[in-house]
């Protein structure tokens, strides 16, 4: 039984923290773009922060003056290198101090756990998504991970079958390696 008055249309439920809610805010923009898109790289910055130190881009970004306390305003950066792997690009990113997290999104084939101990060894990256690509069960998956300098963590996967904001799937720790590949980009 909804608590709602019988007209109403429910708004979106609020995210529980500035790094959820830009998270499910890149997973958006990413759902508006459409599937089979190159990985895209965010810095993520502080709103109130943004708005003080540079008012103009705020205006031009369309940021509130009274938005939500400690809320994040991602920054996409330029498009990633054509054919570098993303371990070793993500190895030379290094960000001012003016960033307080950096998010990243992008698009993997995914098996199930069982498929695992049928992975072939030996195949370098593009023989493995060769392999992968031709397996039964695999699922395409869109995944947004997001870290702040001060080790927080976010995800969000959607999966292309269940292409829905509804359907979206969040947790700290959905992609642990690439949150770690992320964090590395803040280490001196």
């Amino acid at each position: 039984m909804s608590n709602l008055p019988p007209d109403s249309t429910p708004a979106p439920p609020m995210a529980a923290s500035p790094l959820t809610r830009a998270v499910l805010e890149l997973d958006e923009y990413a759902a508006g773009l459409g599937w089979d898109q190159p990985a895209r790289l965010f810095a993520l910055v502080d709103t109130a922060r943004l708005r003080a130190d540079e008012p103009q881009l705020a205006a031009q970004l369309g940021l509130e003056a009274d938005g939500p306390a400690g809320s994040l305003t991602p920054i996409e950066q330029d498009e990633l290198p054509a054919g570098a792997a993303l371990d070793e690009f993500l190895a030379t990113i290094a960000w001012p101090d003016a960033v307080a997290g950096c998010a990243l999104v992008v698009e993997r084939l995914m098996l199930p756990a069982t498929s695992e101990t049928s992975v072939p060894e030996g195949l370098d990256e593009r023989q493995l998504a060769s392999w992968v690509a031709k397996q039964p069960g695999r699922q395409e998956v869109r995944m947004t991970v997001a870290v702040l300098r001060d080790g927080a963590r976010e995800s969000a996967l959607r999966l292309r079958e269940k292409d829905s904001p509804t359907e979206v799937l969040t947790g700290a720790d959905l992609v642990p390696g690439l949150a770690e590949a992320l964090a590395a980009t803040f280490e001196d």
